[in-house]
C-alpha cells in the first residue's frame, strides 16, 4: 500500500530546493509571494504572535488549550514538526488534512514561479493562505527563528509575546543575549500589548528600550503580572493588570511551565473582544498537550520493554537554558538514578547543554541522530560528557542504547534528550 503522505512529501522536497540556504533571514521574498497570493496575512482573525528562545511551543500549546476550553476556534502555526509536517499547521484546532495541505502547497509553488525562497518562507505563506480561508476566532503564530526578519513578522498582531531568551542560533541572531533579544523584540508593534516572560537583565533592557521607542505596552513577568505556585502543591496563582485567578498547575511537567502558562494567560488578558472565565482557563491548563517536552513515554515498543521500576522520558530541549530546565526536573527525581541518551545537532553547544545535568546523571549514552546531516557525531557528545565527569559511551541507535541501559542493575529513569529532531525520530519509531 502506498504511503498516503508521499505526494505531500514530494512537494515539500521540491520546496526545499528553491533556495540554496536553509536559513536566509529576510522579509522580501515572503512579502513578494504573499502579494501574488492576495496578501492572505491581511485577512486573518486576531493574531497572538509568539517569539523567544525557550517555551514558545509550550506557550502556544497553553494558549490553544485555554482558547478551545473557552469555546473558541484557534488556528496555530508552529515549528519544527516532530513526526509529520502537518503538525505545523492546525486549522480550527485540527491538524491540516493531507488533501488541503497538498492543495495550498502546490498553489504557493505555482505562485512563486520558481524564484528563490526558503522552505520556511513558502510554508509560512501556505499557512497564512489556509488560515485566511478557514473560519476561526484567533490565530496563534509562532516565529521560526528570531523575530525581526522572521517570515511570520508580516502581520500586525492583536497581542505579542516574548518567552525567555537565551543563547541559541548565534550564527543567525548574534552571539550575545542582548543581540538575540534585539532580534526577538522585532515582533513588537506600535500600540500592540506584549506579554514578556522571565528574562536575563540584558535581554529585559533591550526589550524595554525597543518597546519604549515604538510605544508598545509591555506586560512583564514580575512587574505587570505574576504567576506563581499557590498554597497547595497542585495550584498556582495569576495576578495581572485586571485578573486575579486561582488555577491548577499546567498539565505540562516542570516548574518553568508556570511562567510559560503565565505568559499565555497575560496574552489572553490583553486580548480584547473575547471572554475567558477562570473555569475555562483552569480547564485549558489541565488539558495542555505538547509532545517531546518532558514527555513521559508510557506506550509503544520502548515503553513495553521497560522492566518494573523503570521510567522513560523524552525532551527536545537543546541549549544551555534547556539543560538548566532539565536539571531542575532532575533535582526532583531523587528516587532513582538518571541515565541520559543524547543526540544533538552540530550547531548546538553540547557542553553547555550537558553541564547543568552533569551532577544528576549516572551515565550518558551518545548517538549520532539517524538521518540528520547536521548531527553532532556521537564521539564528540561523549567527549563533552566525560570532560564534565559523566560516565559516557556511544551507541548506534536509541533502541540499542535503551536496551544496554536497562540491562544494568536496579531500576532507573532514562531521559532521551538533546534535540527536537531526535525527539521526532523517537516518537516516529515508537509509533
Amino acid at each position: 500500500m502506498a504511503d498516503p503522505h508521499t505526494t505531500t512529501d514530494r512537494v515539500l522536497a521540491r520546496l526545499l530546493e528553491l533556495h540554496p540556504k536553509k536559513i536566509d533571514l529576510s522579509l522580501g521574498r515572503v512579502e513578494r509571494l504573499l502579494g501574488r497570493l492576495g496578501n492572505p496575512q491581511q485577512r486573518l482573525p486576531p493574531v497572538i504572535h509568539v517569539a523567544g528562545t525557550n517555551g514558545k511551543g509550550s506557550t502556544v500549546a497553553t494558549l490553544r488549550a485555554c482558547i478551545e476550553a473557552a469555546g473558541y476556534r484557534a488556528h496555530a502555526y508552529t515549528s519544527p514538526h516532530l513526526v509529520r509536517f502537518h503538525e505545523r499547521i492546525r486549522l480550527a484546532g485540527q491538524l491540516i488534512e493531507e488533501d488541503a495541505l497538498l492543495a495550498i502547497l502546490e498553489e504557493c509553488e505555482r505562485a512563486n514561479l520558481g524564484e528563490p525562497i526558503t522552505f520556511f518562507e513558502i510554508t509560512t505563506a501556505a499557512a497564512f493562505l489556509a488560515f485566511a480561508r478557514e473560519p476561526a476566532e484567533i490565530v496563534l503564530l509562532e516565529t521560526g527563528l528570531g523575530g525581526r526578519l522572521d517570515a511570520t513578522n508580516v502581520v500586525r498582531p492583536a497581542v505579542a509575546a516574548i518567552t525567555p531568551i537565551s543563547l541559541d542560533h548565534q550564527a543567525f541572531l548574534g552571539d550575545t543575549v542582548a543581540a538575540i533579544a534585539g532580534e526577538k523584540a522585532g515582533i513588537l508593534k506600535p500600540g500592540v500589548p506584549a506579554a514578556v516572560g522571565p528574562q536575563p537583565d540584558d535581554a529585559a533592557a533591550v526589550i524595554a528600550e525597543r518597546a519604549a521607542a515604538i510605544a508598545a505596552p509591555l506586560l512583564r513577568w514580575g512587574r505587570e503580572w505574576r504567576c506563581e505556585r499557590g498554597d497547595s502543591p497542585d495550584t498556582m496563582r495569576y495576578a495581572g493588570t485586571r485578573w486575579r485567578l486561582d488555577l491548577p498547575l499546567p498539565a505540562l511537567p516542570g516548574a518553568h511551565q508556570i511562567a510559560n502558562a503565565g505568559i499565555a494567560i497575560a496574552c489572553l488578558e490583553q486580548l480584547g473582544g473575547f471572554s475567558f472565565s477562570e473555569s475555562a482557563i483552569s480547564a485549558g491548563l489541565r488539558r495542555i498537550e505538547w509532545p517531546g517536552r518532558l514527555q513521559r513515554i508510557t506506550r509503544g515498543p520502548l515503553a513495553e520493554g521497560l522492566p518494573k521500576g523503570w521510567e522513560l522520558w523524552l525532551d527536545g530541549g537543546h541549549n544551555p537554558a534547556a539543560g538548566m530546565v532539565l536539571a531542575d526536573a532532575a533535582k526532583t527525581w531523587r528516587d532513582r538514578p538518571l541515565d541520559l541518551i543524547v543526540g544533538m545537532l552540530n550547531t548546538k553547544d553540547a557542553a553547555g547543554f550537558l553541564a547543568p545535568l552533569a551532577p544528576h546523571a549516572r551515565s550518558l549514552t551518545a548517538l549520532t541522530i539517524p538521518g540528520e546531516e547536521n548531527a553532532h557525531p556521537a564521539w564528540r557528545i561523549a567527549e563533552a560528557a566525560r570532560a564534565l565527569g559523566i560516565a559516557a559511551q556511544e551507541s548506534e541507535s536509541v533502541e540499542i542504547a535503551f536496551r544496554d541501559i536497562i540491562a544494568r542493575e536496579g531500576p532507573g529513569r532514562v531521559l532521551i534528550c538533546g534535540s527536537l529532531h531526535l525527539a521526532g525520530v523517537v516518537l516516529a519509531e515508537n509509533g
